[in-house]
């Protein structure tokens, strides 16, 4: 059970105190940081006070390095979306972004097992969606089968646990799904706690977005033995992870989101082509358990989402933390199938092992339709003809503001 939750690349007195943490008091973070970069009043400013922090010794070389390439390729991809005032936004997210990156240099922001998303009184949840607002082109984007998210609200309303059982396909995710239900299932957006690996929450780059999210935070199985010492220690927290994801389910209420491929899905390196990892069975038998013995009424859910162009991850999986952030403007996808109950899949099944993959193969087969559908909407320009009687596509927003 202490490796249940593997990497998806990847809750309440603890829960505040990271929120405060996270954003500190305003007089003590005026007093800590000098908060420059949200100064700067141009583009060429904003890269100088990095090479500025850089040369005095206060930005790592390679964290100033990646802080300078994340600027140039998220202005190349909002000017990409032809939106007005694309410079002024560029300016504004990026001056934030940066300011809390290096806030988060100079003052390391630990994780603890269980985060609370910090909303006060820095609020991390909307630099989130603010950032990556404008790399998603909402005319080319798409939510599946809105009536079961409408379940979904219902169940959480009821004190019912929902699971979503779901692909991982970038960085963005939480934002990208936030962002696509913010107009109509806005409890949801903001309420999903996410099963994060430790690289989201490790990465200088990356800690500030996660701070925005609650999360269950877990050390990586993919990367448990990255460092031979650090072993019994990763272990030792990711049981602690679990006794708060059990906590969490026994009070009710809980939307939990877990990707049992245990990383970002990739293209086939020979095609090129994008589909859903595949799940470890184990992973998602011990979730149903885990739920199952919370003791409060539990749903499964299969939740496909297609989101790789705006942030694709690197090819190949990456040892050293680091990664180089390519992004892009595009559209972007998000389905919820129906609930998948265990009994109903596995009846006919003659033991627990054949029981377990049975039930995986059934969520990871609803996820990849679901895929194929969006794809088809997105990728192939179907729009909301690629809906069939299985997924129902709309665009719940009006994408003309």
């Amino acid at each position: 059970m202490a490796e249940l939750v593997q990497d998806k690349e990847s809750t309440e007195s603890s829960g505040a105190a990271a929120a405060a943490a996270a954003s500190g008091s305003g007089d003590e973070e005026a007093r800590q940081h000098s908060r420059i970069f949200v100064d700067a009043r141009s583009e060429e400013e904003l890269l100088s006070l990095i090479t500025k922090e850089k040369d005095e010794g206060r930005l790592p070389p390679n964290v100033a390095e990646g802080m300078e390439e994340l600027f140039h390729n998220y202005k190349n991809a909002v000017f990409q979306s032809g939106i007005p005032h694309a410079d002024e936004i560029v300016l504004s997210n990026m001056s934030v972004a940066l300011d809390r990156i290096f806030l988060d240099v100079e003052d390391p922001f630990i994780f603890p097992p269980y985060h609370k998303a910090a909303r006060e009184p820095f609020d991390y949840y909307m630099f989130g969606q603010n950032y990556i607002r404008p790399l998603v082109d909402f005319r080319n984007s798409y939510v599946g089968n809105i009536p079961v998210f409408d379940e979904i609200r219902e169940k959480l309303q009821e004190g019912h646990n929902v699971v979503l059982i779901s692909n991982h396909q970038t960085e963005a995710d939480p934002a990208v799904i936030a962002l696509l239900l913010e107009g109509t299932h806005s409890h949801i957006a903001e309420n999903v706690t996410y099963v994060a690996g430790d690289r989201v929450v490790t990465d200088p780059l990356c800690k500030p977005f996660s701070m925005g999210r609650n999360l269950v935070c877990v050390y990586s199985k993919k990367h448990m033995f990255d460092v031979p010492e650090l072993v019994e220690m990763k272990r030792r927290s990711n049981t602690r992870s679990l006794k708060e994801m059990a906590l969490l389910l026994r009070g009710g209420s809980q939307l939990l989101w877990i990707s049992p491929s245990g990383g970002r899905d990739r293209p086939d390196p020979l095609t090129g082509e994008w589909y859903p990892a595949p799940f470890d069975s184990a992973v998602v038998d011990n979730m149903r358990r885990l739920v199952e013995h919370s003791a409060v009424p539990g749903h499964l859910y299969p939740l496909a989402l297609l989101c790789y162009d705006i942030m694709p991850p690197p090819p190949q999986v990456e040892k050293e933390i680091g990664e180089r952030r390519v992004i892009t403007f595009h559209g972007a996808g998000l389905s919820v199938g129906p609930e998948i109950k265990f009994n109903e899949v596995t009846s006919t099944c003659n033991d627990s092992e054949e029981a377990k993959e049975v039930y995986a193969r059934a969520l990871y087969e609803s996820i990849t339709a679901q895929y194929n559908i969006l794809k088809c909407a997105i990728h192939d320009k179907k729009g909301l003809e690629a809906s069939t009687a299985e997924v129902s596509l709309s665009q719940p927003w009006n994408y003309e503001n």
